[in-house]
């Protein structure tokens, strides 16, 4: 008998084991998934892992893993490279120009190649999907009664939305809270500007600001000895070092200013004329190589 139910145990654990496999999202997610994020620079590979959180933002973790899964950020590029952030997300170099992926294309073109459906919260007033979510953020009046774990210090995964500018475009969406603080009602009419993010994405390289945690959403934390070893210690001073080789009248980034959703879909953005300048590595450029996730 003991034998028999040795068996049976057996036998459960890898019915478990397979329906983990083969449904992750379903039954087998975690609070706490994890990706890694391999950059390339100069030839060099540097990995950083970075812990992600369900508790602070559901939707935007979900969705950032789908999008990750499905490949759509291999091969894209920091398109803007500051003194505390890396911007990532929405561009690729392409002949020695920055150049816009057009989102909501892109996506829906991976939905249907591979047969899955994106997390989103928000669309147009009429019912078309926008592909995106809404922001998890105080700004947007999401509120997190447990506490946020994490919050804009080193190594701080971001969700940033642009510009959209003034023009009083009204979207539905679906707040992450449920509705809790919201009397109850789990969808809201609200302005475009508050849409919170389609792909974009920077890793906050400075000490502190409070500031902007009710602007954007922090939904990951890069794990510490990785930002140490593998960003500061790693990319950061690989190209402190290619910096030192270049002349003085060479910058290591070039200035440029770029307008802004390109491929919005409501014309009164697309054609709004919003800019912005960035501070983008063409000569030698950091590329996000891959991001894989690595627990869900």
């Amino acid at each position: 008998m003991k034998h028999k139910v040795r068996r049976i145990v057996s036998l459960a654990s890898v019915l478990t084991l397979g329906a983990c496999a083969l449904g992750m999202f379903a039954g087998c997610t975690t609070q706490h998934p994890e990706v890694t994020i391999t950059y390339s620079f100069n030839g060099k590979d540097y990995s950083v892992t970075y812990t992600l959180s369900r508790n602070d933002a559901p939707k935007t973790v979900q969705h950032f893993i789908e999008l990750a899964d499905a490949g759509y950020y291999d091969g894209m590029c920091i398109h803007d490279y500051t003194s505390d952030a890396l911007y990532s997300g929405g561009y690729r170099l392409v002949d020695g120009e920055l150049e816009e992926i057009d989102y909501l294309t892109t996506v829906k073109a991976l939905e249907e190649e591979k047969n899955i459906t994106f997390t989103q919260s928000v669309w147009m007033e009429d019912g078309t999907p926008l592909y995106a979510v809404y922001g998890e953020f105080s700004g947007n009046g999401v509120e997190n009664e447990k506490g946020r774990e994490y919050r804009h210090t080193s190594g701080a995964l971001v969700m940033y939305y642009t510009n959209k500018g003034t023009k009083e475009i009204d979207v539905k969406v679906e707040r992450a809270d449920g509705g809790k603080n919201n009397d109850g009602k789990s969808e809201q009419t609200v302005h475009y500007s508050k849409n919170s993010a389609t792909s974009l994405f920077y890793t906050y390289t400075g000490v502190s600001n409070s500031s902007n945690d009710g602007k954007y959403c922090v939904f990951g934390m890069a794990d510490e000895d990785d930002y140490q070893n593998e960003l500061e210690k790693g990319l950061f001073a690989a190209i402190a070092e290619y910096k030192e080789t270049l002349a003085e009248d060479v910058e290591f980034t070039r200035k440029i200013t770029q307008t802004l959703n390109k491929y919005d879909p409501f014309e009164d953005v697309s054609k709004g004329g919003a800019e912005d300048e960035f501070d983008t590595p063409i000569e030698k450029p950091i590329i996000i190589k891959s991001i894989k996730v690595i627990k869900y």
